[in-house]
């Protein structure tokens, strides 16, 4: 059999392995019942779906014909070091400054990954996702993450 899309293909392909990676790794916690799902419950389906997705995706790769069999391009290394770089950045920061420093930090950081970087625009999203982050996670759930720098705390 031919691959007729290479993108199709290999997004499939990752999307297979990850399913089958996260409902194998949620087999090491309980499951529970259907009444009171336990820790394993919910990456279990998740793993499952999207391994359903990954085939779903790959049998069109297999079957469907493209233009010019949607060739894979070069690797964007810039991009990925960019953004590996910035959740490393966002990781080290968190305990130290805080999500209400932290978060906007890697939002910007993470945009100039982007071909298209305006600094206007990552100000503002950092703002917004940054205050959509505090409502869910510390207002809403209730979530200990430090939200000020440690040392304005004390």
């Amino acid at each position: 059999m031919r691959i007729k899309s290479q993108k199709d293909f290999w997004a499939g392909l990752m999307f297979v392995v990850m399913g089958v990676a996260f409902a194998w790794g949620a087999t090491e916690y309980s499951f529970g019942s259907a009444a009171r799902p336990g820790p394993a419950y919910f990456p279990f389906g998740l793993g499952l779906l999207l391994t359903l997705l990954g085939a779903l995706v790959l049998l069109s790769a297999l079957t469907l014909e493209t233009e010019d069999g949607d060739r894979v391009g070069r690797f964007a290394w810039r991009p990925l070091l960019i953004v590996v770089g910035a959740v490393l950045l966002f990781a080290i920061m968190l305990p130290r400054l805080g999500m209400i420093v932290s978060l906007p930090v890697l939002i910007f950081v993470s945009a100039l990954a982007g071909d298209e970087f305006h600094v206007v625009e990552a100000l503002i999203l950092g703002t917004v996702l940054t205050a959509a982050s505090y409502a869910i996670f510390i207002y809403g759930l209730g979530l200990t993450i430090p939200v000020w720098p440690s040392f304005l705390i004390g």
